[in-house]
């Protein structure tokens, strides 16, 4: 199963509160249930789930439990060898991957690649992508300094 950074903090933020309920309930003098829900911001009904299967599995029971569906049939080590090689290598004879070629480099199908552009998607693009080169000249100016030219349109463009 593949996490996303977002999804790996969401997970350990809910491990943690999992040990909130579990922590507020221990002691001699066991809260009510509405309390320890109130103080944590949680229904009554999560502090009963959490402390239930604290109580019978210990900590393995504060884990989260296997979700049904298929499992993934594509390894981490896949994901990131697509991403990794999109956005640092070139495919020859071409400005950027294609799915098509990404595919055949990678021995995906083009929907999975697809797939895993999408989800490491930073824009609204079709996927992570190093930027274009072009094969269209830079104009120089008439004393021949295009670094000059290039400094003073990168200040302008700040302004």
């Amino acid at each position: 199963m593949l996490l996303s950074d977002d999804e790996r903090a969401t997970s350990a933020q809910a491990l943690a509160l999992r040990a909130r309920i579990v922590l507020a309930c221990a002691g001699p003098d066991v809260p009510p249930i509405v309390a320890v829900a109130r103080e944590l911001r949680v229904t009554a009904d999560t502090v009963r789930k959490w402390r239930r299967r604290f109580l019978a599995e210990r900590l393995d029971g504060l884990a989260d439990e296997p979700r049904p569906g298929r499992p993934p049939t594509i390894s981490v080590d896949q994901v990131e060898a697509v991403v990794v090689t999109t956005l640092e290598q070139l495919p020859k004879n071409a400005t950027h991957w294609s799915r098509k070629s990404m595919a055949e480099r990678s021995g995906l199908s083009k929907s999975t690649v697809g797939r895993i552009w999408r989800q490491f998607q930073p824009s609204r693009s079709s996927g992570p992508r190093p930027p274009r080169i072009s094969s269209t000249p830079l104009p120089a100016s008439a004393d021949g300094s295009l670094a000059q030219d290039t400094r003073t349109a990168a200040v302008d463009s700040r302004c």
